[in-house]
């Protein structure tokens, strides 16, 4: 810039990704030279089984396997020496501090470092770490949202340890630190954050799931488990442009821009060649993705420009959630590496696909059986198909709360636009398992036609192709794909906890009323199987208006779910106003997921975080229309003026067409500050709104509007400006890497 100091600083960004040479990521060798193997790096920064054997006694050994693997009660008296044996590890791998690693209600994570360093006796310096050290620390808890479970002179608050989520080592330029997975809580013990919600429905997963396959004869079934699979979607951008958009730092979206030429109505970009400097970049991040032991397992384009996935291999539910936290920081760092920006928004860019988060969620049984797996012959495998509509009840009973577990300002944008679920929470189940419930309800019996199907692609050289037991519907936003269910409307920026903690509460409601529907007729002398049959039978019929294989994006379908009775909570206002809905409050109390004080207590924070979103938002978009888009009016305003005087001058004239010209671009601008003038008045009445509900509903339902009305003629000005006079960088430059 010292060299240009008149020069447009978009172009001169420009100018330098144009002439960046993209940063190359050699994966390391070992001694010999050769490429390490993922498997002799995998876990490497992890406190994993293998360190464990290495440095603990058997019996401790034995112990914490217990609490890790059967979930039993972490015994204190071993604390001591798994605290010294992971410090050890950790200052042998170059730590020298420690935290706490948790996830406050921030959606990212937090941490309080502490050194290993104390002063023994003599003040002489040593390295200790205590057991005390390990399962409890203590953070400042006013600083967290809390939604009034905490005031702000009130600091005390705890973190303790979750043994059943591995240590790790964070590994960065400047340091390596010992993180310790934790709860947060308050002084008086409220969940304060997303972990201990989430291990409580777990919990009560486990519990309902457990008594079910007791009734089925499988009592050495001890535990069941959640497992998640989250497909991580994300954009990339030059840093050079980020750095430009005052709008992206800000809010993390674009609050203006005019539509390119093209977009991605070639669909050329989706499951094409990944270029140089992405691959470069996806593969650092699988390097240190796999030091930490998170399983990733697919990487590839997605459907927007500049738009990609990341997706691991399924991990039991606690152990996922904290891997796409540590996942989606690792993005972000390595970007910086790269000189590229991670945008996690849910919509960066107007007009093109926005990013969501696939949850990919099933059970598990301490014997490693899948419950959701439909086997060669579902129709007669009567285990899954009680685990099936059970999980169908719970969608359809708590599809209220569900909707408002994956509620935000970005997801509102995403949601129902085309390339993401609507707001209309329903379940997909495909031909074959619609078949079979339709067939339970008018009690048919046919011929079973659920083994394996083959698809044949009639090309000799090629095998022949298994077909699964569905087919996929993208515009479904609670899917059954195989074996497990995709909720693929949670939100890209989100944790994967909260939607995944009210599922799990939801589904394990349902499997407690099951079996108690079960228990009471086999209670009264029904046989076995024919009591199992007429429960699945009651509850196929009881979900079907859940049930929806067609377009979810169709407005025949936004008919239809109303007259079944589904709620269409399109914005984040009005879907958040469902976690205090007394049934909802029951429901998450009944489970032991939230007491009715955090449920209230997590609803207020969601609200307030709408609120400091939009508002953040707002402030953005007024910086940059006065800032940056009304300047460049000005001057090219000036600029055709200019022009204009100097043709009267030569010709004694001022053609039409260029006289027009001007006032296109001058009514743009007196539009522009028109609609400026109104946005002002309209968001400083909105602190006068009755509570924080009712200012989140104005948000919603005027300011958001007059910010696309701004943003309109905003864009228009945009087109008919010199492109040499426009600051921002544009949508068609930076979407679009080389």
């Amino acid at each position: 810039m010292a060299n240009l100091p008149n020069a447009n600083p978009r172009l001169w960004a420009l100018s330098e990704v144009n002439n960046r040479k993209p940063r190359l990521f050699d994966w390391p060798k070992d001694q010999n030279g050769n490429h390490q193997r993922v498997s002799e790096i995998y876990g490497i920064n992890t406190f994993n089984n293998v360190v464990m054997k290495g440095k603990l006694s058997k019996q401790t050994y034995a112990q914490l396997q217990a609490t890790i693997k059967q979930g039993k009660k972490l015994d204190k008296s071993i604390a001591n020496e798994v605290a010294h044996a992971i410090k050890e590890w950790a200052i042998e791998n170059g730590a020298s501090h420690f935290c706490h690693w948790f996830q406050p209600q921030t959606g990212i994570t937090a941490e309080k470092h502490d050194a290993f360093l104390t002063l023994d006796d003599e003040g002489q310096p040593i390295e200790r770490f205590s057991g005390g050290q390990l399962i409890q620390s203590e953070p400042d808890a006013s600083s967290f949202p809390s939604g009034g479970r905490r005031s702000t002179f009130e600091a005390r608050g705890y973190t303790a340890w979750d043994p059943s989520s591995p240590v790790f080592i964070s590994e960065e330029p400047n340091g390596k630190t010992l993180c310790v997975p934790s709860v947060f809580i308050s002084y008086y013990g409220d969940a304060l954050d997303y972990k201990a919600p989430l291990l409580r429905s777990m919990e009560a997963v486990s519990n309902s799931a457990v008594a079910i396959l007791h009734l089925f004869g499988k009592t050495s079934i001890t535990r069941v488990v959640p497992t998640l699979g989250p497909e991580q979607e994300y954009f990339l951008i030059d840093r050079s442009f980020y750095n430009l958009r005052p709008d992206l730092i800000a809010a993390g979206r674009t609050l203006v821009g005019a539509k390119p030429p093209k977009g991605q109505e070639l669909e050329d970009h989706y499951f094409g060649t990944i270029k140089d400097r992405i691959q470069a970049y996806m593969q650092e991040v699988e390097y240190e993705a796999y030091k930490l032991g998170i399983p990733i397992k697919t990487r590839h384009n997605e459907v927007a420009p500049s738009q990609f996935e990341t997706a691991p291999i399924f991990e039991e539910l606690n152990i996922a959630a904290d891997h796409n936290q540590q996942v989606m920081e690792l993005l972000r760092s390595v970007a910086a590496r790269h000189d590229l920006a991670l945008l996690l928004h849910e919509k960066p860019f107007a007009g093109v696909n926005g990013s969501g988060k696939h949850n990919n969620w099933s059970m598990q049984d301490s014997d490693g059986n899948n419950l959701l797996e439909p086997g060669k012959t579902p129709r007669e495998n009567l285990q899954f198909l009680v685990f099936l509509v059970a999980t169908l009840r719970a969608v359809y009973k708590r599809s209220g709360l569900l909707r408002a577990a994956i509620a935000s300002s970005g997801n509102d944008h995403r949601l129902g636009a085309n390339e993401a679920p609507p707001a209309i929470i329903s379940a997909f189940l495909g031909e074959q398992l619609t078949n079979i419930l339709n067939d339970i309800e008018s009690e048919t019996i046919v011929e079973d036609s659920s083994e394996a199907r083959i698809i044949a692609l009639g090309i000799s050289q090629l095998p022949d192709v298994a077909r699964d037991n569905t087919d996929r519907n993208r515009t479904s936003p609670f899917a059954f794909t195989g074996n497990k269910f995709e909720f693929r409307a949670v939100a890209s920026s989100a944790s994967v906890s909260t939607p995944m903690t009210i599922l799990n509460a939801a589904v394990a409601d349902a499997l407690e009323s099951i079996y108690a529907e079960i228990k009471s007729l086999l209670d009264d002398g029904v046989e076995f199987k024919k009591a199992i049959i007429q429960v699945v039978r009651q509850n196929v019929i009881a979900t079907k208006n859940i049930r929806f294989e067609g377009n979810n994006y169709s407005e025949e379908w936004v008919e239809e779910a109303a007259k079944r009775g589904l709620p269409n909570l399109r914005k984040t206002p009005e879907a958040l106003a469902e976690y205090i809905k007394p049934e909802a409050l029951e429901v998450l109390a009944k489970t032991g997921v939230f007491t009715h004080e955090e449920a209230e207590a997590q609803y207020h924070v969601r609200v307030e975080r709408y609120i400091k979103d939009v508002e953040i938002e707002i402030q953005a978009l007024k910086d940059i229309i006065k800032s940056y888009v009304l300047p460049a009016g000005y001057s090219q305003q000036e600029l055709l003026a200019s022009s204009l005087v100097a043709l009267k001058a030569a010709l004694g004239e001022v053609p039409s067409r260029q006289l027009s010209e001007l006032k296109t671009v001058s009514g743009l601008i007196t539009d522009l500050h028109n609609h400026l003038d109104s946005f002002e008045e309209l968001t400083a009445s909105v602190s006068d709104a009755d509570g924080i509900e009712e200012q989140a509903k104005k948000l919603a339902n005027e300011v958001m509007p007059a910010m696309l009305e701004i943003r309109e003629f905003a864009d228009k000005l945009e087109e008919v400006i010199a492109d040499e006079l426009w600051p921002l960088p544009k949508y068609r430059e930076m979407l679009f890497l080389s």
